[in-house]
């Protein structure tokens, strides 16, 4: 028999360690788990609970961290707890006892978790922490700086689920169509020469001959990864995903993009735009196939499997093949949503609203700390360009005439070149950290 696959026994890297806040709790869910991630101030390294205190089961992401003791308070009735969960503090003791003599039974449950190559990484299953401590991460040979690698990093929430996810980042062949203009030119395709280096339990190895040298590996449950090399094999770059669960229907990406050329383009190019010009637009021109992909799968698997929904004649869908062998076979084809209480639908219902499908900011924005502060800047510089405007035009309608040509002129050219900017700044600019509708045809 088959062994069984453990999704709560491996870690899972959450969140670029860059985009967390230390001075405040924050809220993310893995394979159906609310969690909450935080700083203590005496620590290091931040610390993963399961996010409900022991209490009265109110969300610790709701919470804060005392200014005293540097410990995470709840906000519901103050109840305070150490990085090790252990209840240090409720302000309704009758006696100070109270809380010491029950330690045991007042701890928020703490999981194991890591902090590697610039990401948060969590193992979800807090009684195997000793297995946790033995387990190696997921990591990438790429992402080291030691050989001259450097990388950017990028997470978004998704509306489909982890397993549409793995299938799409493992197939190359849509990249010329789903991504034209951004990432790809539909003219340009052309067959693909795939083949398995590997296949076992705990990966699967890929490569594809062409011009450049390419692997690709996946390493359950959440690595995927791309690796090519091009000319004497020196100069390389890859894709680096990690593909993590959430809920059902709902999954989140973090990709790290790393090269060993090109070193100056990468550090003058600001983090945020590469988000909002590129990483964004990438995903968006799959979100809308890819939930409505997944939603006919659905249905056709009440009565067939895929290997019959699914007609894959070509090399370029090797890969594809390959994963969902796997699911098949070490997952029986579906993620543990029972174990954690979670009933799932055999169909469940495509959302057609696609300004909430394509939610750059819920998505994206808020999770990532250069497009937050660059989106504060934007509204600002807004709010002074504008200012500006009006002030300047009251100011020089109440000079005199003589002031009117020589001082006023200027100043009020200077004053519309301002609200030249704002206009760019409010219709461009500030809208592509929200929403933007990706449409196809349009392309």
């Amino acid at each position: 028999m088959k062994p069984e696959f453990n999704f709560f026994e491996h870690w899972y890297p959450v969140i670029p360690l860059e985009d967390l806040d230390p001075k405040q709790p924050t809220s993310v869910t893995l394979l159906g788990l609310r969690l909450v991630i935080w700083k203590p101030k005496s620590s290091e390294t931040f610390q993963v609970f399961l996010d409900r205190c022991p209490h009265r089961l109110a969300p610790l992401s709701e919470g804060r961290i005392d200014d005293e003791t540097g410990n995470l308070m709840c906000s519901y009735h103050g109840w305070q707890f150490d990085e090790q969960g252990i209840c240090t503090h409720i302000p309704q003791a009758e006696n100070p006892e109270l809380v010491s003599k029950n330690k045991e039974n007042l701890c928020a449950v703490a999981l194991p978790v890591r902090q590697q190559q610039d990401l948060l990484w969590i193992w979800p299953d807090a009684k195997s922490s000793e297995q946790a401590a033995n387990t190696p991460l997921p990591l990438s040979p790429q992402i080291d700086a030691t050989k001259g690698f450097v990388w950017s990093s990028f997470v978004r929430d998704l509306e489909y689920d982890w397993e549409t996810l793995v299938e799409n980042v493992a197939d190359p062949s849509h990249v010329p169509f789903a991504h034209h203009g951004v990432q790809g030119n539909r003219k340009q395709a052309r067959p693909i020469a795939f083949k398995i280096v590997q296949s076992t339990p705990n990966l699967i190895e890929g490569a594809i001959v062409g011009p450049f040298q390419t692997k690709i590996t996946f390493e359950p449950p959440c690595r995927l990864e791309y690796a090519f090399s091009f000319g004497d094999g020196s100069k390389k770059f890859g894709l680096l995903t990690y593909c993590i669960p959430v809920s059902p229907g709902k999954s989140r990406i973090v990709a790290l993009f790393p090269r060993n050329f090109g070193k100056t383009l990468y550090r003058l190019k600001p983090r945020w735009w590469d988000h909002i010009t590129n990483r964004n637009l990438v995903i968006e021109g799959d979100m809308i196939l890819l939930q409505q992909q997944e939603y006919f799968l659905q249905q056709a698997k009440s009565t067939q499997s895929w290997k019959t929904a699914y007609h894959l004649p070509t090399s370029a869908d090797r890969f594809v093949i390959e994963f969902r062998k796997w699911f098949d076979g070490y997952c029986h084809g579906q993620l543990p949503w029972i174990e954690v209480g979670i009933n799932v639908p055999p169909t469940r219902n495509i959302n057609n609203d696609r300004q909430q499908t394509l939610d750059r900011y819920k998505q994206h924005t808020q999770h990532c700390s250069s497009c937050r502060k660059a989106l504060l800047v934007v509204e600002r510089l807004q709010a002074l360009l504008l200012g500006y405007f009006v002030i300047t035009v009251c100011a020089v309608a109440l000079f005199p005439d003589e002031l009117r040509l020589y001082v006023g002129l200027p100043l009020i050219v200077i004053a519309l070149l301002g609200l030249g900017a704002y206009t760019w700044l409010r219709f461009w600019l500030r809208p592509r950290f929200n929403f933007v509708d990706y449409i196809h045809a349009h392309r």
